[in-house]
């Protein structure tokens, strides 16, 4: 099984140029999603999984109304490539209903099943049965009464500083020869502000989600259903402690604080080096975060921030992670031309993951081992080829 939390790098192949996006760039979208399957098929070729699962998130990008006709040929596109020919069987799950403040999430969820794989089944939470996967199906402007999957939008007091959050997830079950599973799409919520993050540890953000990720764990294991194995994989929007990064990278720094001279609020923070003839090494505004030198975030895949990256670590007796061996996900230049470099917009951060209950590290662990009939193909890949689209 391969997991793909394409999230903003993935929804960016589907949306407008002015669209956010992780590996997205300011050009035509028909070209970005041309470069964006290209590196999808390979992956597809290389490791040739049975059981694929892709979570994108912000899908259709900020104009949604204007971008639907992307998101169309997007889907097309995939569902008919013929890189895609030995896939018989698929479920995409896009929610598009922007009018819909109440409930629209932009997630879009895909499911490819290998014509090789038999006797696979998805659970029907209405009916509280499992049912066989058949042909190719697109579902849209009714996910809230499809009964093959549950999606929840956070609700608005999680966030108030936004006036409209898109916040949310989608959870789907499966089962391959007796082994069942759940796979949840998920977007938590993100930093509004660097100087808010900036001003405790962990920051008022982390709290925030914190609380939505507790209740998405504790909505998949309540007593409505079995409980099962389950992947937690999407845009977690986890950030590295700023106050205990900008301590670090600007431990010799003497700092200047800016404020607006009509409400005496701050708006910038400067950084300068205490000799060097003060050379500026860091600046902070509320969508600023602009240090002189990002190769301290590539170099050695940026290992050396991963002591800031503690979100995750309040869960610690419920999820699970392997080890982080990529860079920073997050925010990648929306520049074609510079692809690896990050936008000056906040400190790059492990955004996108993949986690997982313990019982589903047991089984891999199982499969790995020989111990476990493969009902997981390919699981081995499945940590390690997202992060290089």
């Amino acid at each position: 099984m391969l997991l793909l939390p394409a999230g903003r790098a993935g929804a960016a192949a589907a949306q407008d140029p002015s669209g956010k996006a992780g590996a997205s760039c300011r050009s035509r979208p028909e070209n970005l999603q041309k470069n964006w399957l290209r590196e999808f098929y390979q992956v597809v070729h290389t490791h040739k999984p049975h059981f694929m699962a892709l979570h994108c998130q912000e899908f259709g990008g900020k104009n949604y109304e204007a971008s639907m006709s992307h998101v169309d040929k997007f889907v097309k596109e995939l569902l008919s490539s013929d890189a895609m020919k030995d896939y018989n069987r698929a479920r995409v799950y896009l929610d598009e209903n922007y009018k819909s403040q109440e409930h629209f999430t932009a997630l879009g969820s895909f499911y490819f099943l290998h014509e090789s794989l038999k006797n696979i089944y998805q659970f029907d939470f209405k009916a509280k049965k499992y049912k066989k996967v058949t042909g190719k199906e697109i579902y849209s402007d009714t996910l809230e009464s499809t009964p093959m999957l549950e999606k929840e939008k956070f609700p608005q007091d999680y966030f108030p500083e936004c006036k409209w959050s898109r916040k949310g997830f989608i959870r789907t079950r499966w089962c391959i020869t007796d082994c069942a599973f759940d796979l949840v799409n998920i977007h938590l919520f993100h930093d509004a502000s660097n100087l808010i993050a900036w001003e405790t540890s962990p920051s008022v953000y982390s709290g925030i989600r914190h609380k939505a990720l507790g209740y998405v764990l504790d909505r998949i294991i309540d007593q409505r259903f079995e409980k099962v194995s389950y992947f937690v994989f999407g845009d977690f929007n986890f950030r590295l402690d700023a106050k205990a990064v900008v301590e670090t990278l600007c431990a010799k720094a003497t700092m200047q604080t800016i404020r607006a001279a009509d409400t005496n609020e701050v708006v910038k923070l400067i950084f300068r080096e205490s000799d060097n003839d003060r050379k500026v090494m860091l600046q902070l505004e509320k969508k600023l975060f602009d240090y002189f030198n990002q190769d301290v975030f590539r170099d050695n895949n940026g290992t050396a921030l991963l002591e800031f990256d503690r979100e995750l670590s309040v869960f610690k007796d419920r999820l699970y992670e392997l080890d982080i061996s990529f860079p920073p996900s997050y925010p990648y230049s929306e520049d074609s031309s510079q692809g690896k470099q990050y936008m000056n917009t906040r400190c790059p951060a492990w955004c996108d993951r993949i986690l997982m209950s313990h019982s589903a590290k047991e089984l891999i662990l199982k499969v790995s081992m020989g111990l476990q009939p493969l009902c997981f193909p390919c699981i081995a890949f499945i940590f390690n080829t997202v992060r290089k689209f």
